[in-house]
């Protein structure tokens, strides 16, 4: 339990509650209350784990789609500057005025 569910029973206890009916009423209002969170996201039929698979397996490949891009577009970056730099060594040095002459 967290801190202020613990506090509640505290408090409730020392009001003369019983910390089993306690336990019990917080166990049966979270199983309702995680019914109602399913249900509002429609994932109380017999498919939902199926869903629940196939969306991780969406945002996976969608994740790896990312990397994979951002992979490319660094490599083409740095590939790019390479052969700038390249370029412009052969021009400091004139390899590219003699090839024309």
């Amino acid at each position: 339990m967290t801190a202020m569910l613990e506090g509640l029973v505290a408090q409730a206890e020392a009001q003369g509650a019983a910390r089993v009916t306690l336990r019990a009423l917080v166990e049966e209002a979270s199983e309702v209350g995680a019914a109602r969170a399913l249900r509002t996201l429609g994932l109380m039929d017999e498919r939902a784990g199926i869903d629940i698979v196939e969306l991780r397996q969406l945002i996976q490949g969608w994740r790896d789609a990312k990397k994979s891009a951002l992979s490319a577009a660094v490599t083409w970056v740095v590939r790019s500057a390479v052969a700038l730099l390249l370029l412009g060594l052969a021009f400091r040095l004139g390899l590219l005025e003699r090839g024309r002459g």
